[in-house]
């Protein structure tokens, strides 16, 4: 099963050009309702990764220096150059790659539920990691970092509060410069501009995630790094059901001053399940690489 690179750039641009209908309409100020009830798309249930794209650095442990693809910044090489797995493992450091950097790109199960009317629970099976998703903005961080972060969510799109950003600069069709729309190899930013009817891709409105507030980890397995002053914009889209495929889709943008010398743009695919039964937790562990080919 392939996705294909366009179907990725027209969803970040929905997650990236949605506008607040809701503010445009005037409407006018009544009880405030929960995240769970005012939801506009329902993205509970289990779902599996689909590896459709960055197969060599997901499915495998990539060799030690391997940043391919990623913006790395002289410091980042450095970093990555100098990765022990066997120092992390001895250190008690296996999560790291299983941190809010990287639990989203390990293959396995993410289970999505409503821990209460306005915090979005994450749960993988990958590491027996756990993400709390608020969507009250009076949530308090807490005072240690921790692997998963701190994140603050909002619904965006047609008719929901909160409106979302549009992309920097006119497009070609108003004479600017063509807008560089991620794909989902890194900053290859592969697949063309999306096309002008943004909203017929998704499914009702994405949740837009912004993480802060972690410990330092790995974008991948090899110890590619990521610092505690990253920040971490997600977008949620449910995708269109065609035939036996009901998708999720994550596109992530990371931006990190110490390790990045640029935003990293991955997106990452998941396929409903019918229940949860195949969802499996299993403790951090990374497996060596294999052996560099003479």
């Amino acid at each position: 099963m392939r996705i294909t690179n366009l179907l990725v750039a027209v969803v970040i641009g929905v997650g990236l050009a949605f506008t607040n209908v809701g503010a445009q309409r005037g409407r006018g100020a009544g009880p405030a309702r929960t995240a769970q009830a005012s939801a506009p798309v329902d993205l509970t249930g289990t779902w599996v990764s689909v590896v459709s794209e960055d197969w060599r650095w997901r499915m495998v442990t990539p060799l030690k220096g391997d940043v391919a693809s990623v913006p790395i910044s002289a410091e980042g090489r450095r970093v990555a150059g100098a990765w022990d797995l066997d120092k992390d493992n001895a250190a008690g450091l296996q999560c790291k790659a299983f941190g809010v950097g990287g639990v989203m790109r390990q293959p396995g199960r993410l289970r999505i539920s409503w821990q209460d009317d306005n915090t979005l629970k994450l749960e993988f099976d990958a590491g027996t990691q756990t993400r709390l998703l608020y969507f009250n903005k009076a949530q308090t961080p807490p005072t240690e970092k921790t692997w998963q972060g701190f994140s603050l969510a909002e619904w965006q799109g047609p008719g929901v509060g909160g409106g979302g950003a549009a992309p920097p600069g006119p497009g070609p069709e108003a004479g600017g410069a063509a807008v560089a729309v991620p794909g989902g190899g890194g900053r290859g930013l592969r697949g063309g501009p999306p096309p002008k009817n943004l909203g017929a891709i998704s499914v009702g409105a994405a949740v837009k995630v912004v993480t802060t507030g972690q410990r330092e980890g790995y974008l991948r397995k090899n110890g590619v790094p990521y610092s505690e002053r990253a920040t971490f914009t997600e977008y949620f889209n449910r995708l269109p059901k065609t035939d036996d495929l009901d998708l999720l889709l994550v596109t992530t943008i990371v931006e990190d001053p110490v390790y990045l010398s640029g935003p990293f743009y991955t997106s990452t695919h998941f396929k409903k399940e019918a229940d949860g039964t195949k969802f499996n937790p299993s403790a951090c562990s990374t497996v060596p690489p294999l052996p560099a080919k003479k």
